[in-house]
């Protein structure tokens, strides 16, 4: 798969990028994507790219960029390099992907308005109360068997996502693959014993009795504090997460050694899961990497400088893709845009201000974009526009698509603009570019412009949140070959071209 544009996207870094894909379609024996008629920018996609892949290409190492950093291998959980590979039944078809994308966006959405509304009565503080137990459930009691019953409204409604890495926790280190969420703040693994239930996973179960470094966070612990659901059983604090699809995870919330790569974090703080149960996949939990004081992020501040930069593959055959922390971690080549932190925490807000097509500006009002915000985030696949802005999008790709003889065909789920690419090995597509505060950009790579539900029906890998309103998210798909970075300490979001 190459690319190749009629002259530069993004302009502080385009000339660059048009070099590399100039020689890489030199490397491959392709020719350079034509202009159409009209002159917009095209991309060249090799339509069997777009289909999943069956087996798992050669391993690459992972080294970290700097001394201060540590990087780990990601893979699409369902993808055959994942870990999890031989212990899926079956991959989750295009409905359910869809569908449970469609439930993580609904989340997210209750959670910014829950988010807002609190923001909003800071002025009128209320002194607290008594700490409750979460759905009045204790672990190791009787009561536990009830599945926890925290309200949706609460905003810790997420899914979980659908990258993994592969981490170690405890004293002896137990290598466990987890799920991680730039979404989530609270990082839990399942725990024995499983008072009522552990959903199946492919690791064994963490056993805090078979760590050194093992400790129960007290009640009295001011970290305690910093969940959205706790409670207290014994003099332990306790913990609570439910997701926007029923799932849930319930127990101890605890304190151990955490490894990344080769790097420890002592004394992390996580969630030691005795009550789970839901639409995890395989994995042992979740790794969280919010801006929450529970996350990672800012739990190892002190270590990584609250910097951290993944990458997603084109493929999911592919195995370069990567998670990465400490300063080292962002690449020489990324486009920063300022870090929107008036919306609350967990969330990593960012000023998304235009939309290109075949190299052209929409005309598409700021304000559009500015009323309900936009989110970069991990865990979402398809990159959700406000109304007015994913209508000006549709417009624009399908004028593009009709001009080089490509006819709609019946949308699927939540994707409206759809293709039927059969019998076509290669297709000329339009660019597709999106345009931040600061003058960041990001050319959507060709891997990232379509979803393909299969080759006669090909989407744009975009869709409306259904008014001008609600917040805007950048999913997953269109984040593909970017390294994508963050850093609390900047106020900074970051998008480097070409990173895996």
């Amino acid at each position: 798969m190459a690319a190749a544009a009629s002259s530069p996207r993004c302009p502080s870094h385009g000339f660059l990028r048009l070099l590399a894909a100039a020689a890489v379609l030199a490397a491959f024996g392709f020719a350079r994507a034509a202009a159409g008629s009209s002159g917009d920018e095209t991309v060249l996609l090799n339509v069997q790219s777009l289909l999943p892949g069956r087996s798992c290409a050669a391993p690459q190492e992972n080294k970290p960029n700097g001394a201060t950093s540590a990087r780990m291998q990601v893979v699409h959980q369902h993808g055959p390099c994942s870990p999890l590979a031989d212990a899926h039944r079956k991959p989750p078809s295009h409905a359910e992907i869809l569908a449970a994308d469609q439930n993580r966006v609904e989340s997210i959405q209750r959670r910014v308005a829950a988010t807002a509304s609190k923001l909003k009565k800071r002025a009128a503080p209320v002194q607290p109360g008594p700490k409750k137990n979460p759905a009045g459930i204790h672990p190791g009691h009787s009561s536990f068997s009830s599945a926890p019953l925290l309200p949706v409204s609460s905003g810790r409604a997420l899914g979980t996502g659908n990258y993994v890495v592969t981490l170690g926790l405890g004293t002896p280190a137990s290598k466990y693959t987890v799920v991680f969420d730039t979404g989530s703040d609270t990082t839990w693994v399942q725990c024995r014993p499983c008072v009522v239930k552990c959903y199946k996973q492919k690791d064994p179960l963490f056993d805090p009795a078979k760590s050194s470094t093992y400790a129960n966070v007290s009640c009295s612990d001011s970290a305690c504090d910093d969940l959205d659901e706790s409670g207290c059983t014994g003099g332990h604090c306790l913990y609570a997460v439910q997701y926007g699809d029923g799932s849930y995870t319930v127990g101890f919330f605890a304190r151990d050694s955490l490894t990344i790569a080769h790097d420890s974090v002592k004394g992390f703080q996580f969630g030691c899961g005795e009550k789970n149960d839901g639409l995890f996949g395989m994995t042992a939990g979740l790794l969280g990497l919010g801006r929450g004081k529970t996350s990672l992020t800012v739990q190892a501040q002190y270590r990584y400088g609250g910097a951290f930069a993944y990458c997603f593959p084109a493929l999911s055959t592919d195995t370069t893709g990567y998670l990465d922390f400490g300063p080292g971690a962002s690449p020489a080549n990324a486009r920063v845009t300022p870090m929107l932190t008036d919306n609350g925490p967990t969330f990593y807000f960012v000023g998304l201000t235009g939309i290109r097509v075949g190299g052209k500006q929409l005309s598409i009002p700021e304000t559009v974009f500015s009323t309900g915000g936009t989110i970069v985030d991990s865990g979402t696949v398809i990159t959700r526009l406000p109304e007015t802005a994913y209508s000006a999008l549709s417009s624009a790709f399908t004028a593009g698509m009709a001009a080089r003889g490509f006819k709609k065909v019946q949308g699927y789920s939540i994707l409206e603009t759809c293709y039927d690419f059969t019998g076509i090995s290669e297709a000329t597509v339009p660019t597709v570019s999106l345009v931040f505060k600061g003058g960041a950009c990001l050319d959507v790579d060709e891997s990232g412009i379509l979803y393909a539900i299969s080759q006669a029906q090909v989407c744009l890998a975009f869709a409306s949140i259904g008014d001008d309103e609600s917040t805007g998210i950048l999913g997953n798909t269109q984040q593909k070959t970017y390294g994508v970075v963050y850093d609390l300490g900047k106020k900074t979001v970051g998008f480097a071209p070409g990173a895996c």
